[in-house]
């Protein structure tokens, strides 16, 4: 089995990184630095008016991909900081349960394309939905095509299960969407949390619990998908009756 999160757009390049994880090399490096090239050239009013945020984070952006290839290279898994990453807690995690990762759990990206937790990656920020893309291609979408899944997809079979638990977001997982080959089987995990009515979707709920799914099989060493039903962090159980072959819902106490 091999679990996909979606990337952050928090990054953290301060917090020391265990001498054991090792990084490895990202392998679509050089797709990236194209990307990285190409967002380089609009310049920090054009990525502000991409990217809806802010003058200032414009041109932090703008000098990260103008600098991109002298930047500070940090594993993945301790470079995003956002709240799927806040779930996993990697600096709790012992060295084993990383290495684990590094075979089981991967990160879409709109610039790497698909990241293994020890990936060594640059900073930057540009979500896969951005309406943007080097040449004649409008969005990332067309630009990556099918070479994110076509990697999953080696990954996969390497791994030997035929297994992917999706915990991305829509957005990134629209990458790899009806790409996958038919053979393999793909899980979509959703998280709901007490409402009023019901149980809701919560979106900073749903994303810590991302997090912590991704980091409750590396704990445990879980190879085998349905054994994913057990996970219980934070008050979370598995809903069989909302539960089907290809979507499981995990509701929280």
């Amino acid at each position: 089995m091999i679990a996909v999160v979606s990337p952050a757009k928090s990054l953290d390049y301060e917090t020391p990184v265990p001498a054991s994880s090792t990084p490895s090399v990202p392998r679509l490096a050089k797709e990236a630095h194209t990307l990285a090239e190409g967002a380089a050239s609009l310049g920090a009013e054009k990525l502000g008016t991409l990217m809806h945020i802010s003058p200032k984070l414009a041109e932090l952006n703008a000098a990260r991909f103008r600098d991109f290839a002298e930047a500070p290279e940090r594993p993945a898994i301790h470079a995003f900081a956002g709240d799927v990453y806040t779930g996993f807690e990697v600096a709790t995690l012992d060295a084993p349960a990383i290495d684990f990762a590094q075979d089981h759990l991967r990160i879409l990206s709109g610039l790497y394309g698909l990241l293994r937790p020890l990936d060594a990656m640059r900073p930057y920020r540009l979500e896969t939905g951005t309406r943007w893309a080097p040449g004649s291609a409008k969005t990332l979408y067309d630009w990556w095509q099918g070479r994110i899944a076509e990697l999953l997809a080696e990954d996969v079979a390497a791994e030997g299960s035929g297994v992917v638990l999706n915990l991305a977001s829509q957005e990134y997982w629209k990458a790899v969407a009806g790409k996958l080959p038919e053979s393999i089987r793909v899980i979509d995990v959703d998280f709901r949390a007490p409402g009023p009515d019901g149980p809701r979707f919560l979106s900073f709920h749903a994303k810590r619990a991302r997090g912590m799914m991704a980091r409750w099989m590396c704990e445990h060493r879980i190879t085998e998908v349905e054994a994913m039903r057990g996970f219980d962090s934070d008050g979370y159980r598995f809903d069989p009756q909302e539960s089907s072959d290809t979507r499981w819902r995990f509701t929280r106490a």
